[in-house]
């Protein structure tokens, strides 16, 4: 879902079409609108359908104007921001970043971190946030392994990132907090991981002491044709595939089912058997509960004989194969230009303002009344129709 930041309506705005203090307490308390942020509002049939990640961003929104002006988004909030995925990491509150040595503070809805930023940061959708290497290891110092190791690969395939920009961010690091545990999740991560559970597979084998098996292998037959691709393989003999239980739907070719595609997957499995490969699968439960799998591998890597066919890695995607660290329509701006933002701040309000009078979800007005009403802290004003949306 494409993120909109018109669906939420500040308080502000809201007391500009003629909604009063004592009726939008009433709205999010009988549960129509859904308080985000102090004085950020959505409805609440849209905040029901957004995932945790949206939600996030919403809360974004509603926090980092009030911040102080060198605050960068960073840690789970800048991955967020970024498109990448992350798994059981909390995202209750926004992280930034200040340019500074101390003041850290945890408060309800933000986390604030202090350490030296560098003399660059990037900017997407008007929010300035560290670089993409910077927030792979700033992750990799404050969340779990595994947690860490999730949006470590995607960053590392989206964005290109090398071994050398995270090393030279390692080594900026090299006094903060968690720099051992960020070693070894920069050791780790892989940019041919496509997905949270590839990315979580990865994690399981490893931890089971299993041989590091190289992935996205293009399997060929005697005759040169191409058979299919492997998510996983342990030297071109053994073959493993991690099954999300929704790629069949997402990668339907057209006119084909769901059960279609599931004959499809077991004629191309029988066809890899055929040829000699040793083929496991595995699934979500199985990385919950992974003894069965591991044994499973280990069986299969024992009685592996050399088979009829072959295997070759395929590719990284084109910017990662050029070692480009590209964002998604971003902005690269140096920090100190981007202190003076207040151009960029009036852009998205006024695209953000825009787009609320364009669709907004609260039906452009307050209910009709006549007579005077009083707001909290506002002299008495009286009106007989709704304020017309402008």
């Amino acid at each position: 879902m494409e993120h909109d930041p018109g669906a939420m309506l500040r308080r502000q705005d809201a007391l500009g079409r003629g909604y009063s203090d004592d009726e939008i307490r009433r709205l999010y308390t009988r549960g129509e609108w859904h308080r985000i942020g102090r004085g950020a509002y959505l409805s609440a049939a849209v905040f029901s359908a957004l995932g945790e990640e949206e939600r996030h961003r919403f809360l974004i929104d509603s926090t980092l104007h009030a911040l102080s002006d060198d605050a960068v988004l960073s840690h789970q909030s800048a991955a967020v921001v970024y498109g990448l995925p992350l798994w059981r990491t909390a995202l209750d509150r926004v992280h930034v970043t200040r340019n500074r040595w101390g003041g850290g503070r945890v408060k309800r809805r933000i986390t604030v971190h202090c350490a030296p930023i560098g003399e660059h940061v990037a900017v997407v959708d008007g929010h300035p946030l560290t670089l993409p290497a910077r927030t792979v290891v700033d992750l990799a110092r404050t969340l779990p392994f595994e947690q860490a190791v999730v949006p470590g690969d995607a960053a590392v395939r989206k964005f290109g990132i090398s071994r050398d920009e995270l090393d030279a961010e390692l080594a900026l690091a090299a006094r903060r907090h968690g720099i051992d545990a960020a070693r070894r999740v920069v050791r780790f991560v892989s940019g041919h991981s496509e997905s949270v559970g590839e990315s979580r597979s990865r994690v399981m084998l490893a931890r089971a002491g299993l041989p590091v098996p190289s992935q996205q292998g293009e399997v060929f037959d005697p005759v040169g044709r191409r058979v299919g691709r492997v998510d996983f393989h342990f030297d071109g003999v053994v073959l493993g595939e991690f099954d999300g239980r929704v790629e069949y739907g997402r990668l339907l070719k057209p006119g084909q089912t769901p059960g279609d595609a599931v004959f499809a997957e077991k004629k191309r499995e029988d066809a890899l058997r055929d040829l000699g490969f040793q083929v496991v699968r595995w699934t979500w439960d199985d990385l919950e509960s992974p003894a069965q799998v591991v044994d499973r591998v280990r069986r299969a890597i024992a009685r592996a004989e050399s088979p009829r066919g072959w295997v070759v890695q395929a590719p990284l995607p084109s910017a990662a194969a050029h070692g480009t660290s590209t964002v998604d329509a971003p902005l690269l701006c140096s920090r100190k230009t981007f202190r003076s933002r207040e151009g960029v701040r009036e852009q998205r309000t006024g695209a953000a303002t825009r787009r609320r009078s364009a669709s907004g979800w609260w039906s452009g007005s307050p209910p009709e009344r006549t007579g005077p009403a009083t707001r909290r802290g506002c002299a008495r004003r009286a009106w007989a129709r709704p304020v017309p949306r402008t």
